[in-house]
């Protein structure tokens, strides 16, 4: 069989089951759970987490017939898109089992508790503590920028367990229950007047040993391979769904879809791929299809798509190799901060004078305004640009880091100056 035989083959299967099997009527946590049981939910991923192991076309075939058939997309979000591949890759098969379910059925929010307010981009020096008590670790201290973490019921953590090692080395990644005591979850407001972002206050809050992820010290690798995932637009656990918010699973999903859609603001745009579809809206409706400036724009966003495309499939064969990732993630970080910028300047630029309105005064009731003014956050989310290009510079042009660093890499932790 041909390889378009295969994606046609696969294509008819997916949608003849969608045809079978979707109803709008159907409660959102029984179709969640039906999807998942499929394998329809994320074709690529293996079969009994959700998927059914298909490779590139064919697994964009499946995704394409669930969109032909208006069929309700599978649950997205950190648990989808960070999580859950991280612990296909590092889990053990009791930590699998024990997890994936929830996510791939959409029973489990998770939030990622990395970044600290005394680090910047500086992750590495995260002050969080990990304290060994018998069978558990006593965690302590203090995380920011917490995407859903006010709806989450686990989180991702790395924390550091050895200070008397360099400041990449003695961190451990954990699994941790963010609904017990010693878990104290602040939202934050930002300029889009929305609240995506938390801060998180860990008191003595505690973890099993069992929920550790990968080995001990290893957690700078393991987050690593999560910050791989979260830099890849290619993604396949990024779906087009409401990536955050509490969700009603008994609800009809004809009822789901219209309360989200009420209520999508320009980080779940963002995430979700969705501002795609607004931007081509905008584009037909102004008339602007033919404007030679703004062809000559989306023809580049189309080019800076393939060169994404391509560090994504190296990014991710270093990981399933057994290394590292390299900084082709980087590059992907800051190709998904620049195509941000790129959508939001052209959709703008085809609306003109309307550009500047906002709310239901807006074209598509402010949805395209909501994503624009979150356009800034891109290019900090994940690690900044300035860090990327640090990277870049230093691992692929060869070029000097910055004055001091190679002693801050090479000193224990706790002999560091800290804020």
């Amino acid at each position: 069989m041909t390889e378009s035989e295969s994606r046609n083959s696969v294509y008819s299967e997916a949608l003849e089951w969608y045809k079978n099997n979707w109803d709008s009527n159907c409660s959102l946590g029984d179709w969640w759970k039906l999807l998942a049981e499929s394998g329809w939910a994320f074709p690529s991923w293996p079969a009994g987490f959700g998927g059914q192991g298909l490779k590139g076309k064919e697994a964009k075939a499946a995704k394409q017939a669930q969109r032909d058939s208006e069929a309700y997309g599978p649950p997205n979000g950190v648990a989808t898109f960070l999580v859950a591949p991280t612990l296909m890759h590092y889990g053990t098969p009791e930590q699998q089992r024990r997890y994936m379910p929830g996510i791939v059925s959409g029973q489990d929010v998770w939030c990622q508790l990395f970044s600290e307010p005394g680090s910047g981009s500086d992750m590495a020096g995260l002050a969080t503590r990990a304290e060994r008590d018998g069978d558990e670790w006593i965690i302590t201290g203090q995380k920011v920028w917490n995407s859903g973490a006010q709806f989450a019921k686990y989180g991702i953590l790395i924390a550091r367990t050895d200070p008397h090692l360099p400041k990449h080395k003695g961190i451990t990644y954990f699994l941790i229950d963010m609904q017990q005591e010693g878990v104290d979850v602040r939202p934050l407001r930002e300029m889009t007047g929305d609240a995506a972002f938390n801060e998180v206050f860990l008191s003595e809050a505690r973890v099993s040993e069992a929920d550790r992820l990968g080995d001990l010290g290893e957690g700078w690798r393991v987050a690593m391979t999560t910050l791989s995932h979260e830099r890849d637009p290619e993604n396949p656990g990024m779906g087009d769904t409401a990536a955050f918010g509490e969700v009603d699973l008994a609800l009809p999903v004809r009822e789901h879809v219209i309360i989200q859609a009420s209520k999508v603001d320009g980080f779940s745009l963002a995430l979700s791929g969705g501002v795609t579809k607004i931007l081509n809206e905008i584009i037909e409706e102004t008339g602007n299809g033919d404007n030679p400036v703004i062809r000559q724009q989306l023809m580049g966003l189309l080019e800076m798509r393939r060169n994404a495309k391509w560090s994504g499939q190296r990014a991710v064969a270093s990981v399933k190799a057994g290394g590292q990732p390299g900084p082709e993630v980087s590059t992907l970080k800051l190709l998904g901060s620049e195509m941000g910028r790129q959508i939001r300047d052209i959709g703008l630029n085809a609306l003109g004078a309307e550009g500047m309105l906002k709310g239901e005064h807006a074209s598509h009731n402010g949805l395209f305004h909501a994503y624009s003014m979150f356009t800034p956050a891109m290019s900090i989310a994940g690690g900044t640009d300035e860090v990327q290009k640090n990277i870049i510079g230093e691992r692929v042009l060869g070029l000097p880091r910055e004055p001091g660093e190679t002693q801050q890499r090479e000193t224990n932790w706790s002999e560091l100056p800290h804020s």
